[in-house]
């Protein structure tokens, strides 16, 4: 892999990062904004927001594993090589 190839990986990493770090904040506004209209609404009874809070920490998990996840799998040229000799070899 020559430079240009890991400056565009690279690249790619630290978009992946910034947006989740915006993705964290958004999910707090929301999480915030909807706990306080349960609060002002009915307090003490079913806490309903629970729900997009959780769908959202599902996704910011996801999004923190790949902005942030060990060994990212980086595709070069011998891997791409390597899969069209596998196919040519299987058909």
């Amino acid at each position: 892999m020559n430079d240009e190839e890991l400056r565009v990986f690279a690249k790619k990493r630290l978009k992946k990062q910034a947006d989740f770090k915006q993705y964290l904040w958004i999910w707090a506004g929301v999480s915030v904004l909807l706990t306080v209209i349960w609060f002002l609404t009915s307090p003490g009874e079913y806490f309903w927001p629970i729900w997009a809070i959780f769908g959202m920490g599902v996704g910011a998990l996801f999004s923190g594993i790949d902005a942030y996840g060990k060994n990212p799998k980086v595709i070069t040229d011998s891997d791409i090589d390597a899969e069209v000799a596998k196919m040519k070899k299987n058909s």
